[in-house]
């Protein structure tokens, strides 16, 4: 009897509740009906934006974590000496100037006056100093130590000066400093930096500081009062962790995320149908600063056999990939450059799709079907490993394609598709792994000693497919210590000449970058400047009248 008035109470709340929910529904369509995206709003703070991105963080400390996903929330939160101008100039971030030596071996660095970090304490060159040496140290598990290393003398004589000096002049020596993150002393001293609870809960000195990590959902940044550039327009930045490209989408559609970067189903053939999504949601196309490949682990046979390698690369149809996968939203690469720039090869091609020769380079190298399977094999031993990736839709269907040319000629493809935290702990840093199907950056900087050099292959640094070429080596270290840029280019351009020779990976595409930003998001350069529309971010802002309501943010 005593429950009767509990139920209907619970009944009631309940029909409240979706009466509120309903009524907060029909208010945010009525207010995206009316709103007019494209009206010219003045700039003004607050707002939060809300982002998705595929794979979660390891950690925040980007020297350490080595992926794509720490660096983007990272440099969010952290600053480094110098930057990248919206021209693709290098410019001062903490630096206000610098000055290189006339012997072109000692840089100095004159901090900007008044640093602080987010808790308040003064920043200084100490902390760079302390930085330097962090990544410099052996025990530090990091892929970005070799670059450093090669300061014989970093000092801090005052507060606001940096100095380092090089055994010889070092050609890639200022862009280095535009890419390590500086790391507050008085919090981090003493710590193991491989193993710091700091990784998880942050504090920096850029534009934001962490407000919330929801392991699994989202990472939440709030604006930093005592930013050392100044104060960006927008409050808050929400990235909610969606592994799914077309989870992401949906998301985009519902009006529940800002921003995503595209497909090239989406971008090519879902947007030009909708007109409710190109009134209020922004395209972008910009050539992208990646190229995706499939590696081979040169450990393991038969990939220790450059002509299993060569084989491989001519059986898959790289063009059938850029048209199928990305719609034609890509190009063919024959070197790890972007496609346009001093340091791509002009007579460089990628391997044409030829099954023939294919097929006569395996048989040059044992593989012929005995024992008519359908599947070639060498001392009883048939043709057959597993393609690993990670959870991405492109890379996932360009597996797919690479199998079924790999079949036309006998090789046995399996695909496993892994969760990206997974992915990088479980088999990247480990060494298991037959072969893999991922991306890597394309730099403005063409040094790519981390990536390629033979003395790169520890746990956690790049060179996890184990390449080992003295000829590489030697032209990756006389690269760096070149100052001509002419004699730079000519010794890359041999390199990238060796590399495709070699075919330690198979170059898939360089695909374009399809940001999609909802219209409420003001302040973005439209034409897109050189470094892309990301460069003036922390100009954005999003007008009041055009925020969705705070809770469909989180």
């Amino acid at each position: 009897m005593q429950e009767k008035p509990q139920i209907t109470r619970v009944f009631t709340c309940l029909v409240a509740a979706l009466m509120a929910l309903l009524l907060m529904s029909c208010s945010q369509q009525r207010n995206e009906g009316t709103a007019n995206f494209n009206q010219t709003y003045p700039s003004e703070a607050g707002g939060t934006l809300v982002d998705a991105m595929s794979g979660e963080p390891s950690g925040l400390i980007a020297m350490i974590a080595g992926e794509s996903s720490a660096s983007t929330i990272a440099s969010n939160i952290f600053n480094s000496l110098l930057k990248y101008d919206k021209n693709l100039e290098l410019t001062g971030e903490l630096a206000q100037s610098w000055d290189v030596s006339a012997d072109q071996k000692t840089i100095t660095f004159h901090l900007k006056p008044n640093l602080k970090w987010a808790d308040g304490k003064p920043l200084t060159s100490e902390d760079v100093l302390f930085t330097w040496q962090l990544v410099t140290d052996d025990k530090t598990r990091t892929p970005y130590g070799a670059d450093y290393k090669l300061v014989k003398k970093a000092e801090a004589p005052d507060p606001e000066t940096f100095k380092v000096t090089y055994a010889q002049p070092y050609a890639p020596a200022l862009d280095s400093w535009s890419g390590l993150h500086i790391l507050p002393k008085h919090l981090l001293a003493g710590q193991d930096i491989n193993n710091t609870p700091f990784a998880r809960n942050p504090v920096g000195s850029h534009y934001y500081q962490l407000d919330q990590w929801k392991k699994g959902e989202s990472i939440s940044l709030k604006r930093n009062v005592n930013a050392t550039q100044g104060q960006a327009k927008i409050d808050h930045l929400v990235s909610r962790i969606i592994p799914d490209r077309a989870a992401q989408f949906l998301e985009l559609m519902a009006d529940n995320i800002d921003s995503m970067s595209l497909n090239s189903i989406q971008y090519a053939r879902i947007f030009p149908s909708r007109p409710d999504l190109t009134s209020k949601i922004a395209q972008y196309k910009e050539l992208g600063n990646s190229y995706t490949y499939l590696g081979f682990n040169l450990k393991r046979k038969p990939f220790d056999d450059v002509r299993v390698r060569q084989a491989i690369n001519y059986a898959i149809d790289k063009q059938e990939i850029i048209d199928g996968v990305l719609l034609g939203l890509g190009l063919p690469v024959a070197s790890p450059y972007k496609p346009g720039t001093r340091w791509s090869n002009p007579e460089l091609h990628p391997y044409p799709y030829d099954p023939k020769k294919a097929i006569a380079l395996l048989k040059e190298a044992g593989f012929e079907d005995h024992d008519h399977d359908g599947i070639l094999d060498k001392d009883g031993q048939p043709l057959s490993f597993e393609i690993l990736t990670n959870q991405n839709k492109e890379r996932e269907m360009s597996a797919v394609l690479v199998q079924r040319r790999l079949k036309e000629i006998g090789i046995d493809v399996k695909i496993r598709v892994v969760e990206w935290a997974t992915f990088i702990s479980r088999f990247i840093k480990t060494g298991d792994f037959n072969v893999v199907l991922l991306g890597w950056g394309l730099g403005l900087e063409p040094d790519q000693f981390n990536i390629w050099h033979s003395s790169q292959q520890a746990p956690g640094q790049f060179n996890f497919i184990g390449y080992n070429n003295p000829t590489v080596d030697k032209l990756l270290e006389d690269g760096r210590m070149e100052l001509n840029p002419d004699k730079r280019m000519k010794i890359y351009h041999e390199f990238a000449k060796i590399l495709l020779e070699d075919s330690p990976v198979v170059y898939l595409f360089a695909g374009y970058g399809l940001p999609a930003i909802h219209k409420r998001v003001k302040g973005i350069d439209d034409p897109a400047p050189p470094a892309g529309i990301g460069h003036n971010s922390y100009g954005w802002y999003i007008p009041a009248p055009l925020r969705r309501n705070e809770i469909s943010a989180e």
